[in-house]
């Protein structure tokens, strides 16, 4: 069997210790591995020729990238996670514990279980290449760092910034990781393992203490002054996941009782606290998302078709999108991107965009301003059909019109390749009705983004009937290649994610109407763990985006999809919300402080507003409508799986990702009783509460979408 830990002896006294999973491409950290890492240990303690050790690995690109999570689903009981945790501090303590000075040597990922092991080191060394990254992120997980993370860490870089860095999960930069004490020193890669030798020999003293902020050291300086840190770091937690999330809590409480009990108390309390994350519920749904979206990046969206290469990309529409789509072409993609606009100021406009978004880069000193030109160099403008005869792959991000859809499809395939692809960024209208004006149908593809682009991870890649296996995996290796992660869905109007928003803000629209107060119907979904609520999402989006959205599915999938007709009174009235200052909130300059509602609307709308439901209540009303026709969805096959459907949910309207997504949702309330809620709303508001098939054959059968 080949050994994943190999030590080599050099004549200076100094070994090296590489590790090299066999077989993979990145190092993760097992409890196997655990019998080999003594057994070295045992040989190092043993020779007295060892003057020092310095841990790098064998691969190229990456230190370590944590722990083998796929481990944490063999735990049946918290005992079992409590042992796995332990198991951790025994070997990481033992190196800790050698009389000589260890060193690690990092160079690529340098993450959770990663991290953890450098900490146990007594000196780190890391390389200045930008694959170097230094970070916990167990947090984001469900989980906290198991192996003397929340110990090592505060005392390595004081409680503050230990604190920030595992309640984020944020990875940090070399120059940063320098900065605040994390590593020793930051040299290129191609002198790391010599610079690493040197550091060894010289011995433990080579650490300099951490200079922390005059604020900093005052409040880490006494145990009362230490509990304000910890109790703000509570308010700020408690605000920020609704109590939704144990991992956060729990992580305080580890920091907190080990600084003031002492690190041997520390390390049980975070081994009781990692047992209880590993086998709560929160943490299996963020698992089971982990383990989804890297399945799907192996995937290519059409069984036995392989993407043909995409070397320039066209844009058309020069507003927010059409710039969000061609800045993450050139930057995340590294492809060149020509914008046609029928406008000179939308293609300026398009660019400012893009330099705006790329100078935020250079200001936080994470490029510098040679790379932000380079990438602006691979954006080009043009009013007409110029310099786009080559390009692989065109995207449409013009107004919701068919007729002037239909019109680009044919401007495209006159002026373009005949493999080119025509991908329309339509938020609604179906791409099999954008493709009737196609004489290359099988070229035509939906590519839907969500606003802003550059944030939002999602997109929807909509494959009509005609649409060839191609051109569906060449478009899902491109949304990939920005930094998305694509989902397919089959055409129809809305397709997944905004067909299952549509029927969840409705139902929040008639909640206000029957006199539900804006920030209660808002509260009440933040509450339940989404983002923002649906008025704020509203007045995000464009309440005029909204009702352009509406008629078509109605048109296409029925009444219930009927948005009240009350909300025409807020277009006649001039709100589109924070686009033109006017909506369910207030802006400008008397609205910076606090976000207050603009109580003018309930007289535009003629509610008089009623006492307040239970915040559970309106919760409920709104998410089990999504809840519904997420599951019609996958009924109808609009989404092949309950896995896809999970993803495209949390990942495009950040529906609450400890729950799983829509369909793991379902499963942990059980259909039966998700079918008596939807019949008891069915009687008491109507048939747009009726459930579907799917779900009251799976109420009388008792069948799951996820096997056990």
């Amino acid at each position: 069997m080949e050994k994943t830990f190999n030590l080599a002896r050099r004549d200076d006294g100094i070994a090296i210790l590489t590790m090299d999973v066999p077989g993979e491409t990145m190092n993760t950290l097992r409890a196997e591995f655990g019998p080999e890492i003594t057994d070295i240990l045992t040989e190092v303690k043993a020779d007295s020729d060892i003057t020092g050790l310095v841990i790098i690995s064998g691969k190229v690109d990456s230190f370590v990238a944590g722990a083998d999570i796929s481990m944490l689903a063999a735990c049946k009981s918290e005992a079992d996670a409590k042992a796995l945790s332990q198991q951790g501090h025994v070997l990481f303590s033992e190196l800790e514990g050698l009389s000589i000075p260890v060193v690690a040597a990092i160079n690529g990922a340098c993450l959770g279980g990663g991290l953890e092991l450098a900490l146990a080191c007594h000196l780190r060394i890391c390389s200045d290449d930008k694959k170097t990254m230094l970070g916990l992120p167990e947090v984001q997980l469900g989980l906290l760092p198991g192996t003397g993370g929340t110990q090592r860490l505060p005392r390595l870089v004081g409680i503050t910034t230990a604190l920030d860095m595992m309640l984020t999960g944020k990875q940090i930069r070399p120059k940063q990781a320098l900065k605040m004490g994390l590593v020793n020193d930051v040299v290129p890669n191609s002198i790391l393992l010599e610079t690493a030798i040197e550091l060894a020999k010289k011995g433990k003293k080579a650490a300099k203490p951490v200079v922390q902020s005059k604020i900093n050291q005052f409040l880490e300086s006494t145990s009362f002054t230490r509990d304000i840190i910890f109790d703000q770091a509570r308010k700020q937690v408690l605000k920020k996941t609704q109590g939704n999330y144990p991992a956060p809590a729990k992580i305080i409480d580890c920091v907190r009782q080990g600084m003031s009990k002492g690190v041997v108390k520390g390390l049980e309390v975070e081994a009781t606290h990692f047992a209880n994350l590993v086998m709560s519920k929160e943490s299996a749904a963020l698992r089971s998302l982990f383990f989804a979206t890297t399945e799907m990046k192996k995937e290519t969206g059409a069984e036995g078709a392989e993407p043909r290469e995409v070397k320039k990309v066209m844009v058309i529409g020069g507003g927010l999108m059409g710039g969000g789509i061609a800045s993450v072409t050139t930057t995340k993609a590294k492809i060149p991107v020509r914008v046609k606009d029928i406008s000179e100021q939308g293609l300026s406009n398009a660019l400012a965009y893009a330099y705006y978004l790329l100078d935020k880069g250079v200001k936080r000193r994470h490029m510098i301003p040679a790379v932000r030109d380079n990438i602006m160099a691979l954006m080009t403008t043009t009013t007409e059909y110029n310099g786009i005869k080559d390009a692989d792959i065109v995207v449409e991000a013009v107004f919701e019109d068919l007729a002037l859809k239909h019109q680009m499809v044919k401007d495209v395939e006159r002026e373009c390749g005949e493999n080119t692809i025509f991908a329309s960024n339509t938020s609604s209208l179906p791409i099999g009705q954008i493709a009737e004006a196609a004489k290359r149908p099988e070229n035509v593809i939906g590519l839907h983004y969500f606003s802003p682009v550059e944030k939002m991870p999602l997109v929807e890649v909509i494959a009509h009937k005609s649409t060839s296996p191609e051109t569906i995996a060449t478009t899902v290796a491109f949304a990939r290649k920005q930094g998305k992660t694509p989902i397919v869905v089959q055409d129809g109007a809305g397709f997944y994610v905004n067909r299952i928003l549509a029927l969840y803000m409705n139902e929040a629209a008639q909640l206000l109407l029957e006199g539900q107060r804006i920030e209660h119907v808002d509260n009440a979904l933040v509450k339940f763990g989404f983002p923002v609520g649906p008025m704020t999402l509203l007045d995000e989006v464009g309440i005029d985006v909204g009702a352009k959205i509406s008629p078509i599915l109605e048109k296409e999938l029925g009444d219930r999809f009927k948005a009240p007709a009350a909300f025409d009174k807020l277009l006649a009235d001039d709100r589109k919300g924070r686009k033109n200052g006017k909506g369910f909130y207030q802006y400008g300059p008397k609205a910076k402080k606090a976000k207050l509602v603009d109580e003018s609307i309930y007289k535009v709308l003629d509610i008089a507003t009623a006492s307040d439901k239970e915040a559970k209540e309106v919760a409920e009303r709104c998410t089990i409508q999504m809840l519904n026709e997420a599951v019609r969805c996958l009924e109808e096959g609009i989404i092949a799986s309950a896995r896809d459907g999970d993803i495209g949910a949390i990942f495009g309207i950040g529906f609450p990702p400890f729950l799983g997504g829509p369909f793991r949702y379902i499963d942990t309330l059980g259909a039966a009783n998700l079918v008596t809620t939807l019949h008891r709303y069915q009687t008491l508001y109507g048939d747009r509460f009726a459930p579907c098939d799917t779900l009251v054959n799976m109420a009388n059968d008792g069948s799951l979408f996820y096997k056990k």
